[in-house]
């Protein structure tokens, strides 16, 4: 039987650095990424895709805001928003790969799947936002926003530092449809889905499905879609081809491979920052240990070298 791998891509694979975020742009930066699942696939991976929205999700908020302010157009919700990014991506992404499986010969379905991810409605989340959305703003536009429309900020990890708007970002635990997309991509098809982390619900007493404003994080989600379609490995795209311990000083060191154990020891330690590399660790180890083979952090390129990137184990032998 083919392995079965969710290939979850990062901000960069449609918006990088400065980028004005045009349709040319986006589709450009997922056209050069979706390349690289071609080594996959010639591998005889079945593939799940999924895909982050924090960008793309901001800019449709901030849109929201403009059509209300400047044409009395009603708002519509976060979790209406986030399913606008999914299919806005999903279809970009769908496209893209249609175009790079012709120039291999490859030929496939590609179906992309709108995706509701079930959240706890008293997550502590929702008294503590965390997750970033949107562009990166100066501190006076942050607290000229903060006072206007209530939006809260935090800074920016990444190195030109600013502040971005954050928002509750609930723990996922189950994901709807997920026997059909199990069932979808080992017939040979290639689904994306959980796309921005999925659209997060939740069941009230009637099982009646309610929905909450939030944004779920995108590889904790693909963690949790990867343990629920029984997928064998879990590869998680970014912009660094590897792991490294104390990241960006003179102790900097390369960790290529990981098993359970020294992953938790480097967690505990705080050896991962927060907001940028710790989150995809946890995903990473949230998925071996729901049963996965292994997990992957590298950048797209790298799926070319098979020696590639940080792998995350229960119990690794070289």
């Amino acid at each position: 039987m083919d392995k079965l791998a969710v290939v979850a891509l990062g901000g960069n694979a449609l918006l990088r650095g400065d980028e004005k975020g045009t349709i040319e742009q986006q589709e450009k930066n997922a056209a050069d990424t979706l390349e690289n699942l071609i080594f996959l696939l010639k591998d005889g991976y079945n593939l799940v895709i999924t895909h982050g929205n924090g960008p793309q999700v901001g800019n449709i908020l901030m849109r929201n805001d403009a059509g209300e302010a400047m044409y009395n157009i009603a708002q519509m919700p976060l979790n209406v928003c986030v399913a606008d990014s999914q299919g806005g991506i999903g279809y970009m992404i769908d496209r893209m790969l249609r175009n790079v499986l012709n120039k291999h010969g490859i030929e496939k379905n590609i179906i992309t799947m709108m995706t509701m991810v079930e959240v706890n409605e008293n997550d502590d989340a929702f008294s503590n936002p965390t997750k970033r959305v949107g562009k990166i703003y100066t501190k006076e536009e942050a607290e000229k926003l903060e006072n206007e429309k209530g939006w809260q900020f935090k800074s920016s990890p990444k190195k030109d530092g600013g502040y971005r708007r954050v928002v509750p970002s609930p723990v996922p635990y189950n994901v709807f449809n997920k026997d059909i997309i199990e069932k979808l991509a080992r017939e040979g098809n290639i689904v994306v889905a959980v796309g921005g982390g999925g659209v997060p619900v939740y069941h009230d007493q009637n099982n009646d499905v309610r929905t909450v404003d939030a944004v779920i994080d995108k590889d904790l989600a693909s963690a949790v879609l990867g343990t629920a379609i029984n997928a064998d490995e879990l590869y998680i795209l970014t912009d660094v081809p590897f792991i490294y311990k104390d990241f960006g000083t003179p102790e900097q060191e390369k960790l290529e491979f990981l098993d359970r154990a020294d992953t938790l020891k480097h967690l505990e330690k705080g050896t991962f920052a927060e907001g940028s590399m710790a989150p995809k660790i946890r995903a990473c180890l949230k998925f071996v240990e729901g049963g996965g083979q292994k997990s992957v952090i590298t950048e797209a390129t790298k799926l070319e070298d098979k020696s590639y990137g940080s792998k995350i184990t229960m119990n690794y032998e070289d």
